[in-house]
């Protein structure tokens, strides 16, 4: 159902100059209007500024400076983040026409890398939900099958990714919502440990929880998503002040000697039966 075989693949072809940025943003934009009428992910797609991007990242390439690690792919943002002078609702009726005068530091660091931010998607309003049925404005549906619910409250995000409307997108999870729609979407999703990406910009449903968290196709695009959004920000006192491991390479390092910590607390029916059997 996706469009592009992997953001990983596409950075590539447009690293090489085998497609342009342009090519890209053009594309997604394709299979937004081919498809968004009854998936309904996006509360706001933001072609010009799309293709204003793509332009100018082709441009750069031109000069021959690196147009980044994210060179030209097409991203979406869920609206809890702020976007300079791009609508940012939180699905809510009451935040109609507000228009942030900054970036959020995750939509800064999407720029650098040379992502084309393709639109604004939808959630349940203010992130409070698990469905994306609670919205201000209208559900998003699960694009494998539209009857079904693609989850919450980063919903939108989820379903853009699946069905093949954006390479990447943003999301934010305080209890599951990045990895429950991830799950029922079919693709994959994370959410980082606390403080690992700034919250600066994010309209917060809970500061103490919360985390801005990415959605891709494959581990290894979730991978490079999470290097380009993660690490430290002065402006978020909960940022952590660490340095970011390479997560794609440490996709190549060999799981002999890992271990993985159950809590046998939150086991413990299984464990029960488990031991009496």
């Amino acid at each position: 159902m996706t469009l592009f075989a992997t953001a990983f693949e596409l950075s590539q072809r447009i690293r090489t100059k085998e497609l342009s940025c342009r090519e890209a943003a053009e594309a997604a934009l394709r299979r937004i209007e081919e498809v968004e009428s009854e998936v309904k992910a996006f509360l706001n797609v933001t072609a010009d500024h799309a293709r204003a991007q793509a332009d100018a990242l082709d441009e750069r390439r031109a000069r021959g400076a690196d147009p980044g690690p994210l060179a030209g792919v097409p991203v979406a943002v869920k609206d809890v983040l702020s976007t300079r002078g791009i609508e940012t609702t939180c699905a809510s009726q009451i935040l109609k026409g507000y228009i942030p005068p900054y970036d959020a530091d995750t939509v800064e660091r999407l720029t650098a890398a040379g992502a084309v931010v393709i639109g604004k998607t939808n959630l349940d309003e203010f992130a409070m939900g698990s469905s994306t049925e609670n919205s201000g404005y209208f559900p998003t549906h699960n694009p494998w099958d539209l009857d079904r619910v693609p989850g919450g409250s980063s919903g939108g995000s989820a379903a853009a990714v699946a069905a093949g409307e954006a390479a990447l997108a943003i999301g934010t999870d305080t209890g599951g919502s990045v990895r429950q729609p991830a799950a029922l979407c079919g693709i994959v999703g994370l959410k980082p440990t606390y403080g690992r990406v700034s919250r600066f910009g994010l309209i917060a449903y809970a500061s103490s929880l919360d985390q801005i968290g990415p959605f891709a196709n494959t581990v290894r695009d979730c991978a490079l998503l999470l290097q380009v959004i993660a690490g430290h920000d002065p402006r978020d006192s909960t940022s952590v002040e660490a340095p970011v491991p390479d997560y794609v390479a440490e996709l190549e390092r060999d799981i002999k000697g890992l271990r993985i910590g159950l809590a046998r607390d939150l086991f413990a029916v299984e464990g029960a039966a488990a031991e009496s059997g």
